[in-house]
């Protein structure tokens, strides 16, 4: 039997009033993945979370966590949930809050301990376990907060703008961790408004706007895929540029500067030396490949942004 996915949705939407902020989410991702959601603002990003970790009800729909229906109390056990915006109970010390959030999994009191101390090491706040979180900064709240949401070792972890506030080591502090759940074969749902860090961190991604997937890609492709080539040359008529559909999706031209779009950059030869052979002078050729950030742009445009 083909392994249960982590998260199955069908035609999940949700209203409020006659608007409705997710429209039609279908999805299907696999345990082990790290999955990479991405829109414009009020695409439905955060209220698709809400719905899938329970704290709102789908208007219609249907949807699965780890092979349970929403809701069901034993697999929410298994589900770990660093939210956007979050008010933690900033009386307490940074080791009595990871204790209250424990003890609210149901944790014994001996595991809890260990656990507690292993991750206030691992995300960098050993240091401050005795303080409260009242004094914390907004990077070290990031941090405290994303150990609460590794505390009962979740299968499914769902992670609402984890770098938000963070200094670029607390984003690899990050960035490592998500590496080290998927090793574990824990699969992480990873909302960032940081196109770098999803593209890193993300083995696929979804593009929605209004509340639905627009667009599914597989990160690896990207190093695969098409590949933009920059070249500045002297000594460029028409008939040459024309020439170079043969290769080229597109191209585009500035002055003496040339912009191609190809599908390999081992064609990237043969464009030189057709070029020379007809009287081009070429100076420099750079070839890069797409990043997501600019298809974020192709796909949903340039409103809003994230």
């Amino acid at each position: 039997m083909p392994p249960v996915p982590a998260i199955e949705t069908n035609e999940l939407r949700k209203e409020f009033g006659d608007n409705a902020a997710v429209k039609c989410l279908t999805l299907q991702i696999q345990q082990g993945e790290v999955f990479g959601f991405l829109g414009p603002n009020g695409a439905g990003k955060t209220t698709s979370i809400k719905m899938l970790v329970g704290l709102i009800k789908p208007t219609s729909g249907k949807a699965s966590l780890l092979g349970a229906p929403l809701g069901d109390r034993s697999t929410r056990a298994r589900i770990g949930f660093l939210p956007e915006h979050f008010r933690f109970q900033d009386w307490l010390t940074a080791r009595e809050f990871l204790t209250l959030h424990g003890q609210l999994f149901g944790m014994h009191s001996r595991r809890l301990s260990g656990r507690v101390d292993e991750l206030l090491e691992r995300v960098g706040l050993d240091g401050f376990r005795d303080r409260h979180l009242s004094t914390f900064s907004k990077g070290m709240l990031q941090r405290i907060g994303l150990a609460q949401a590794l505390l009962n070792q979740p299968a499914l972890v769902f992670l609402d703008e984890p770098t938000s506030g963070l200094d670029p080591v607390g984003r690899i502090l990050v960035r490592d961790i998500i590496h080290e759940l998927r090793a574990e074969g824990t699969c992480v749902f990873l909302n960032s408004h940081l196109l770098s860090e999803i593209e890193v961190t993300c083995d696929r991604v979804a593009f929605i706007s209004h509340g639905e997937v627009i667009r599914l890609l597989e990160l690896a492709s990207l190093n695969t895929g098409q590949i933009t080539a920059v070249l500045r040359v002297k000594g460029l008529i028409p008939e040459t540029i024309s020439g170079l559909s043969t290769w080229a999706q597109q191209v585009q031209q500035e002055g003496d500067r040339l912009t191609l779009t190809i599908q390999n950059e081992s064609v990237l030869p043969e464009i030189n030396r057709y070029l020379v052979e007809h009287g081009v002078a070429v100076f420099e050729i750079s070839p890069k490949h797409i990043s997501l950030e600019e298809l974020f742009i192709e796909t949903v445009g340039k409103e809003g942004g994230l």
